[in-house]
């Protein structure tokens, strides 16, 4: 049987219950966690999953017990805190504490997990980044309402969510213009120019002698500094925007994808030269398919840069209408939900992009170590 590591999150979560029933849940004193019937529900919950948790077994009705309590005591310490807006007291943290530290233990155990069959493995490997976010999200607007941390400042999830769907054919106008356009243009445009400059510069050594000492020069630009430029240049629609996408993604696909033609090993060049094969048979058969982890490297690399490089691009000159805009205007008029509405958004559809390529690649590279499965 496996065992656990040992769960010292348990024992913390047992002082932080102990805590937080001698302490009050406000400042003044006026509300205590023994005077609430659902207080002490959650209390009496916490000590009885923080006790199963110091088990070191491995056994899914743990954490199946750690799941149903930690987060229906987040519940319901959301539904609390919108009556102790600026006044939590200690007892109200170290019950979050105690809730998070119950949280923590199984994400824990549920890392250390390796199921048998791909159906469980997916699902242990989905749930514990969805557990962690989801608590990220949960002591943010808990710290930033119970704490009384002003709008201007921080605010709190659900205000940026009410903002996000106050006007959705805003925010997909602006998603449309940034993402659709700029990024995915100028990012399809960079990769496929710097895998082809790549191919020209294994092909003919003078190129590769004189383009990567370009290429590096290229990508050390400011992009501060190019931006307005490439802005003046083609105007200030997406096509600018595009255009430092590809100055952005340019060179790390450059790097990468010659890098990785050089990757095959010496013994394998030789064997296709025994057999009489040329430049262009080695490198479909041979040299391609070795590099194709060092270019799906960089298309992840600039699944991030190019929607950085838009949306900066975007506050040197843009219609009305952008994910950068959208920033840059929110900002001046202290707007910071809506700020962070796009952020949000942004943040999103990166790394759902990140995402697709990752499965491309998975599809494709499938024979490389790095995705070999244990049995």
């Amino acid at each position: 049987m496996i065992r656990m590591p040992m769960p010292w999150q348990s024992w913390l979560a047992l002082a932080a219950l102990v805590g937080a029933l001698v302490l009050p849940l406000t400042r003044d004193g006026s509300a205590w966690l023994w005077q609430d019937p659902a207080g002490i529900v959650g209390a009496l919950a916490i000590a009885a999953a923080a006790a199963l948790g110091l088990r070191r077994q491995a056994d899914w009705l743990t954490d199946i017990v750690l799941a149903v309590v930690a987060h229906g005591v987040a519940i319901e310490l959301l539904l609390r805190v919108p009556d102790l807006v600026g006044k939590a007291g200690w007892g109200f943290w170290l019950t979050t504490l105690a809730a998070w530290l119950l949280a923590w233990l199984l994400v824990a155990r549920l890392s250390t997990r390796m199921p048998r069959s791909a159906g469980a493995r997916w699902s242990v490997n989905l749930a514990v980044p969805l557990i962690f976010g989801a608590w990220l999200l949960l002591l943010w607007q808990v710290v930033v309402v119970g704490a009384g941390v002003p709008a201007v400042l921080l605010p709190p999830p659900s205000a940026i969510w009410l903002k996000l769907i106050a006007d959705p054919g805003q925010v997909w106008a602006d998603f449309s213009q940034t993402f659709l356009r700029s990024v995915l243009i100028g990012y399809v445009a960079g990769c496929g120019l710097g895998f082809l400059v790549a191919l020209i510069a294994d092909r003919f050594a003078f190129a590769r002698l004189g383009l990567l000492p370009i290429g590096s020069f290229v990508s050390a630009l400011p992009l501060v500094g190019i931006a307005p430029i490439l802005v003046m240049w083609f105007g200030f629609d997406w096509p600018s925007k595009a255009a430092v996408v590809v100055v952005m993604t340019f060179f790390p696909m450059l790097v990468n994808t010659v890098a990785g033609l050089n990757a095959s090993d010496s013994i394998d060049r030789d064997l296709l030269r025994t057999y009489a094969a040329g430049y262009g048979q080695s490198l479909m058969k041979l040299r391609l398919p070795a590099a194709l982890p060092f270019i799906f490297n960089a298309l992840k690399i600039n699944s991030t840069l190019a929607l950085i490089g838009a949306i900066v691009a975007e506050f040197f000159g843009t219609p009305i209408v952008g994910m950068g805009f959208r920033i840059n205007i929110a900002d001046g008029r202290l707007e910071v939900d809506l700020v962070w509405a796009v952020i949000a958004v942004a943040a999103l559809a990166g790394s759902a992009f990140y995402g697709i390529v990752a499965l491309i690649e998975r599809s494709a590279t499938f024979w490389h170590p790095s995705f070999r499965q244990s049995s």
